[in-house]
Order: C-alpha cells, then sequence, then structure tokens
C-alpha cells in the first residue's frame, strides 16, 4: 500500500510538473505574439482551484492529473468581437503559429536539459562499466570480453557508466554488427572489436540489454550482514532485523551469501532454521520462505532480505559533478542523446524491428517515478528528463490531435499558401484521434499484462 500511494503521489507530481513546462512553452511563446490567452489549465475535469490574473487570464488547476491545455482566442471555435479580433491565434501569421504550437515540445525538452545540468551539478556517484562475469556461447564471449574488464566504447561512442552501455546497446536494436572497445580498469589501453548480431535475440520485456550479451555487470561481493529486511516478508516475520550477521542453516555454517540465497531459493517453502549474531549474542529462529515465480514460471523460495556488501574498490567508482556552465553543456549532449534514442526506437517500432508490447502507458510511467523517487532526488531528475524528452517528441508526431500535426498542416500551409481545408482537418483529427486511442489502448494493455 505505501509503495502504491508513493507511486500515485510521485506519479501526479511528475506528471504536473512536465505537463506545466508543456503548456507554458505554449502559453509564453502566444503571448510574446500577440495571442489573447483565455485559460492555462493543469489537468482535466473539475476545477480544484483558479484565479484570474490582472492579465485576464484564467489560471487552473483541475482534479484529473492527466495533461492539460492552453485555451487562446480563436475565431474557428467562438465569436471574437471586432475589437479583439487582432488578439485572435487563427489571426496571426503561419510562423507565428508554427512558432506557437512547437513552443510545446521545445519547452520538454529545455526542461530536461536544466533537469539533468541539475543532476550533474548535485552530482550522480555511479559505477564504471566494469565486467562481473560473461555467460559461455554469449554475444560478449565472442570477443573474449572476460571479468575484470571496463567497457570503455560502442560503435565507437564512449560509455563512461552502464547507463551509457545500456542506452548504446538498446540503440543497436535491428543491427547485424557493432563494435566493442574494452580494457583493463582506469587504463588508456582498449582492444576493439566487432561483434555479429546476426543471431541476437533480444525481448526487453523479458530481460535487460546486459543479460542480452551475456555480461553480467561487477558487485561487489556479498557479506553475511543483513542491510535490509522488507516489511511483511518472511524475514520480517521470523524476527531478522537490519545488522544481524548470518551464522549457519540447517545445522551447517553459511559460507557465502549466495549459498544462503541457493538455500532459500530451493526450500520449496519449508522451514529452514537459522542461526544468527546479534550484537554480541547468537539467536536461532525459524524462516519460512515464501513462494513466488520467477522470470520462467518457476516456483522459488524468497525471504525478502538483502545483504551488505564489501566496499568497492575506489577506481571502480565514478563520480559525475560538474559547474553550472558544464552541467548545462553535459544536460544538453544527454538531452541530444536521448532524443536520438528515442526517434531510434519509434523507427524500430514501425519497422517492426522492436515489439509494441515494450510501449508503457500510464501505470509503468507512475511505476517508474515512485521507484526513482524512492532512490533520491538525483534519480527523479534523471527519470524526469527521460519522461520529459518522451513527452516532446510524442507531441511532435504527426498525429492531427497532437502538436506535430499541426504543425503538419501549418507547415503545408506554409509551402502552399492557403491553409488545408477545414474538411481534410477535420478528418484528419479523427484518423488521429483512433491512432492515438489505439496506441493508447495498446500501452496501457502492456502495462497491465506486466503487472
Amino acid at each position: 500500500m505505501i509503495e502504491l500511494l508513493r507511486n500515485i503521489t510521485f506519479f501526479i507530481v511528475a506528471l504536473s510538473v512536465l505537463v506545466a513546462f508543456h503548456e507554458f512553452g505554449h502559453f509564453w511563446v502566444a503571448r510574446k505574439c500577440g495571442v489573447i490567452v483565455q485559460r492555462f489549465a493543469i489537468g482535466f475535469g473539475k476545477v480544484l482551484w483558479r484565479r484570474v490574473g490582472k492579465d485576464g487570464c484564467e489560471y487552473v488547476i483541475c482534479a484529473i492529473p492527466l495533461g492539460g491545455y492552453v485555451k487562446m482566442l480563436d475565431e474557428r471555435v467562438e465569436d471574437v468581437p471586432e475589437n479583439l479580433a487582432h488578439g485572435a491565434f487563427n489571426r496571426k501569421p503561419v510562423l507565428a503559429r508554427i512558432a506557437i504550437v512547437a513552443a510545446g515540445p521545445l519547452a520538454n525538452f529545455i526542461f530536461a536539459i536544466f533537469a539533468l545540468a541539475l543532476m550533474y551539478m548535485i552530482g550522480v556517484s555511479t559505477i564504471k562499466p566494469i565486467v562481473g562475469e560473461v555467460k559461455k556461447d554469449s554475444i560478449a564471449a565472442q570477443v573474449n570480453l572476460a571479468a575484470g574488464d571496463q567497457i570503455k566504447s560502442i560503435n565507437g561512442k564512449t560509455v563512461a557508466h552502464w547507463q551509457d552501455v545500456n542506452h548504446a546497446i538498446v540503440g543497436l536494436i535491428g543491427s547485424n554488427t557493432a563494435t566493442i572497445g574494452y580494457g583493463p580498469v582506469g587504463s588508456e589501453v582498449m582492444k576493439t572489436k566487432s561483434i555479429d548480431l546476426a543471431n541476437w535475440q533480444f525481448d526487453p520485456q523479458k530481460q535487460s540489454s546486459l543479460n542480452s550479451w551475456g555480461i553480467v555487470p561487477y558487485r561487489s561481493k556479498a557479506t553475511l550482514t543483513v542491510a535490509q529486511v522488507t516489511e511483511g516478508s518472511a524475514a520480517k516475520e521470523a524476527g531478522l532485523q537490519q545488522g544481524d550477521v548470518l551464522i549457519a542453516a540447517n545445522g551447517e555454517k553459511i559460507n557465502s551469501w549466495q549459498s544462503f540465497a541457493i538455500l532459500i531459493q530451493q526450500s520449496h517453502g519449508t522451514s529452514i532454521d537459522l542461526l544468527y549474531q546479534r550484537n554480541t549474542k547468537q539467536h536461532t529462529t525459524a524462516l519460512f520462505p515464501r513462494l513466488k515465480e520467477d522470470s520462467e514460471g518457476n516456483k522459488i523460495g524468497f525471504a525478502g532480505i538483502a545483504p551488505y556488501g564489501e566496499p568497492i574498490p575506489k577506481d571502480y567508482q565514478l563520480t559525475l559533478e560538474y559547474g553550472p556552465i558544464d552541467a548545462i553543456v553535459v544536460g544538453a549532449q544527454k538531452t541530444w542523446d536521448l532524443t536520438l534514442l528515442s526517434f531510434n526506437m519509434i523507427g524500430k517500432l514501425i519497422t517492426g524491428d522492436l515489439s509494441v508490447k515494450n510501449l508503457s502507458g500510464p501505470i509503468s510511467i507512475a511505476q517508474g517515478a515512485g521507484q526513482s523517487a524512492a532512490y533520491g532526488i538525483v534519480a527523479f531528475l534523471s527519470f524526469l528528463a527521460l519522461i520529459s524528452v518522451n513527452l516532446g517528441i510524442f507531441n511532435l508526431l504527426p498525429l492531427p490531435v497532437l502538436d506535430g500535426g499541426h504543425l503538419m498542416y501549418y507547415f503545408i500551409e506554409l509551402l502552399t499558401g492557403k491553409p488545408v481545408p477545414e474538411k481534410i482537418q477535420d478528418v484528419g483529427f479523427r484518423i488521429g484521434g483512433a491512432l492515438l486511442l489505439m496506441l493508447m489502448s495498446i500501452a496501457i494493455f502492456n502495462d497491465f499484462t506486466r503487472l
């Protein structure tokens, strides 16, 4: 319940912030172009808060936080007194209308730049892309990538951390070949080798990009000291607490956390007699692991407990922190990279290289908002930037009900010298609405399938 409330709360926060920036882009440029703005709304439905500004514009917050709008004076929508006709949207030159419509998506890209810039000013602590294990007969095994190697480039582009690697691999969907550069940690020495992707099978719904290449990232070795006990879990019911040190299970010494985890997974729900130390005293308890399904549908034991790890070597760690100017530059570059990646994924959806099963809807976004917020402000800013870029790109799609559809009509008008006939526009809006509804239905269906 707590996780659900957190997801909903941060979903509303994230969407409200992004919609506000998007609509403010339309609003600000419209005012600069001399258009009379009648209402600036965040959300739909019942009005929860309303204020009329000195400029005559009505500012409102509505009950359903799934969008927003800017209502401009427009003779196509209502009768406009002649003395106000100069401020009607439809009376403005086509270039002004293009600027007003394009300002919404542009605001989302600008927001992403500054969200990422703030993230890098705060500082991002992460791990270099150092390999922990390479699975036999995998994509990575082709080039003799081995445990301890640092991945330094993919297709000629430098990768500084695992997120870079993930984005690079995802961007290769549909490709037949790629190059990978790797070498010793902290060294400038790098081998560059070609990878054959002709038989690469990657389903983002079932595995991570790294898994699809057979790469297991380096992780610090787990100790036998408990770091986390999930509320309501089997471990919590057994009385285990943070800081407890595991000693023995079913009368046998626990030599590693991995062996203990395997014992739990293979317990099939039967009791495990556990000996552990708290402070200076030893205690015993009965642990009853619960059953859950793994990714392949097999029933495995689950205790709801996690260990502390050994300290990560300093040369494996990476801190990305910049001053204001450099942070904006990096933020702009990362926003550009996300934009290219998103357009690349849209292209692969169209060509069929990527399944529509990968489309995500509001439930997935809510989960992402809650999970990123749980990791802290840096992760939440990264999430906001990603969603903001995708919101900007989505609105640029040439569907007549979206900003991109309006821009399509206005560019046609710019080229031909006359507006697209209203009957054609009306048909386009109907088709665009149907396509949008279909996309949203698929995304929501995918969300429920994942649940």
